[in-house]
């Protein structure tokens, strides 16, 4: 473990961290609050610029990064971000409890959008802004963004990029990471910018909308207004927000390449034809099964949309409650949970590719014992499956099958039935938000103890990592040389 690279990568970015907690501080200085707000961000931002100044004066001899490096580095960020993002909410008072503000943040950071709030809009300015700005910030990642800034992190910052890059394969744009990362930021900001103006442009208040933008970008979810969309009554929004989270859960690399204009490529991704095909079959169904409790068919395609746009995503915004839906819809929402968006974007959940990795295998897994002397190749998007993916792919369902349990067990103390603790690991695993019954849409996580709070904060660290960076931060063996 080469420790003085990772003391060097992680004070830079306990620096970058320092200077994005400026935002927060200017917000609270334009709508006047009072200095316990402005004080909140600013020495927070003094002291993780100080920290990452001193433990980053000296530049390691040895730069050599190796996956495992790159995994601990990943890993640390995330945790220390959210840590160090919580204390501000402390010192103001809008979340007195670390462990509430660790859970709220960490949430905010891995763009899970589960919540300990039950009053949104008691916070002031600067800790709205704060709390949905960790959406835009987390939603494309914290070391893409770093990369992106910081081009002189080195060639081999590319263990970093794989580590939190969702999906069970890793491509870069472009031939170097760093315009790779810059090119990602570009479009996803842009992207942002266009979701923020549509929202404007559509009578909302601009501070809200930047804020809903954020949301929908980092297909993270955290409201503006008790009850998230739903008490705007707006159609328009409800359309712009439910495409919005759409659209990022694509894959980034797909939508450079449209931009490129290589539209038969992109239209040719095997991945985006099932991500579609899924959203468009649990609209059908649940439309189906909700038909005769709505009078109006625009109103019950606009809900359900929106609905499975906001599960399939990942993201968490809500216009009705979907907990007191029929069983059958709310089967097929869960199964949404676990697919989640497409690799490369920025919702969470196992993805649409490893869930067709899984069927394929199954599938040449059954043919095989049909036919025992077959040779069975696995195909995706038109070229054979490698063999190293394929171990990859069924590997990580195992541990992630574990890690589940492991959590529903903690959790299941906590929580009064098995839907609310099955639907809470679910929701915040896969990075969805709100869960069911006692942790559904129209509650928090408030009622929720500080162990399940601090295991399920590491849940979603762990989902959004994708499992592998959090475990290898807590084995003895990484830390030897």
């Amino acid at each position: 473990m080469n420790k003085a690279m990772v003391r060097y990568v992680v004070a830079r970015l306990l620096q970058i961290e320092g200077l994005l907690l400026l935002f927060p501080l200017i917000v609270s200085l334009i709508y006047k609050e009072a200095f316990l707000y402005t004080f909140s961000f600013l020495s927070v931002s003094i002291i993780l610029t100080v920290i990452g100044t001193v433990f980053s004066l000296k530049k390691p001899k040895n730069n050599r990064m190796t996956a495992r490096e790159g995994f601990v580095i990943v890993a640390l960020s995330w945790v220390l971000f959210s840590l160090f993002g919580g204390i501000p909410f402390v010192i103001n008072g809008d979340i007195p409890r670390l462990v509430d503000a660790f859970f709220e943040t960490t949430s905010g950071f891995t763009t899970t959008g589960s919540s300990i709030l039950t009053d949104v809009e008691a916070l002031a300015h600067s800790s709205l802004f704060w709390r949905s700005f960790t959406h835009l910030i987390g939603g494309m990642g914290i070391l893409v963004f770093a990369l992106a800034v910081l081009p002189q992190m080195g060639s081999q910052s590319v263990n970093i990029m794989k580590a939190e890059t969702p999906g069970p394969t890793f491509g870069k744009l472009v031939s170097k990471l760093s315009s790779s990362a810059r090119i990602l930021y570009i479009i996803y900001l842009v992207m942002t910018a266009v979701i923020i103006l549509l929202l404007f442009l559509g009578g909302m208040d601009a501070f809200e909308a930047i804020l809903h933008g954020f949301g929908v970008a980092g297909t993270g979810g955290f409201g503006v207004r008790n009850g998230s969309i739903a008490p705007y009554g707006s159609a328009y929004y409800e359309w712009v927000v439910g495409f919005g989270m759409l659209v990022f859960g694509i894959n980034f690399n797909l939508i450079y390449l449209l931009l490129l204009g290589r539209i038969k490529q992109v239209f040719g991704s095997e991945e985006l034809k099932w991500y579609l095909f899924i959203v468009a079959g649990a609209v059908t169904l649940i439309s189906i099964n909700l038909f005769p409790t709505y009078t109006s068919y625009n109103v019950l395609v606009r809900d359900v949309f929106f609905t499975v746009s906001s599960v399939m995503t990942t993201t968490g915004f809500s216009t009705v409650d979907f907990g007191s839906w029929p069983l059958f819809s709310q089967a097929i929402l869960l199964f949404l949970m676990f697919v989640g968006g497409s690799a490369g974007s920025t919702a969470g959940g196992l993805k649409v590719s490893r869930v067709l990795v899984y069927i394929k295998v199954f599938i040449a897994e059954i043919k095989s014992v049909a036919q025992p002397n077959r040779i069975v190749t696995i195909l995706y998007d038109k070229k054979p499956l490698n063999k190293k993916t394929e171990n990859s792919v069924t590997n990580y369902m195992i541990v992630y099958i574990l890690l589940f349990i492991t959590m529903f067990m903690v959790i299941s103390l906590d929580l009064p039935d098995f839907k609310s603790a099955f639907s809470a690991v679910a929701a915040v695993f896969n990075n969805i938000g709100p869960g069911l019954g006692f942790v559904g849409p129209t509650s928090s996580f408030a009622e929720v103890g500080d162990l399940s709070k601090i295991i399920l904060s590491f849940g979603m660290l762990a989902g959004r990592l994708e499992i592998f960076p959090i475990l290898i931060l807590f084995a003895p063996r990484t830390w030897k040389k």
